[in-house]
């Protein structure tokens, strides 16, 4: 009985510090994102060579009613969220953005990955985003208050949701 005690209060004081370790995050973590760096899941070096553009993720969507999964691509990180790093923004080849969050909010990366080469794997989907939304991101993104003010519709556009993000040349 004493036994099954200590392990009770064992695990209830190991679960009470693993909680108070993830609430203390105040920021993305540090790192300085540097060529092979990983966040989340292993990306297969399979995955760049394969990695498709916004423009053939966009007929793939339409293709297979508005979700592809297991997909890759390559762009450039344009933004992370500065809060945490749990989003980013990428630019790709065709000057096509889209935006990035983490698989089950699981890993975060940090804001040195701003202006990297990167590649994503994957479920990309259409979503319509609604004005409350778009205006949460973008004051994450600290965008003018004037911007954000202008958000008055909800959108439709290319949400990606990462299972791992792999920095590339």
């Amino acid at each position: 009985m004493k036994l099954k005690t200590i392990l009770l209060l064992l695990s209830v004081s190991l679960s009470t510090l693993a909680f108070s370790q993830e609430t203390k995050m105040t920021g993305p973590p540090a790192g300085k994102a540097i060529v092979g760096d990983t966040y989340g899941s292993p990306v297969p070096a399979s995955a760049e060579s394969k990695a498709i553009s916004v423009e053939k993720l966009g007929k793939k969507l339409k293709k297979d009613n508005k979700k592809v999964e297991n997909v890759a691509i390559k762009g450039k990180v344009t933004d992370v969220c500065d809060k945490k790093g749990c989003w980013l923004t990428i630019q790709t080849e065709d000057n096509s953005q889209f935006f990035v969050k983490m698989k089950d909010y699981g890993f975060f990366v940090p804001t040195a990955l701003k202006g990297k080469n990167v590649v994503l794997e994957g479920t990309a989907e259409r979503k319509v985003i609604s004005v409350d939304e778009q205006k949460h991101y973008a004051e994450d993104a600290k965008k003018p208050q004037s911007e954000i003010d202008a958000i008055t519709q909800p959108k439709e556009e290319i949400r990606f949701v990462a299972n791992g993000i792999k920095v590339v040349k």
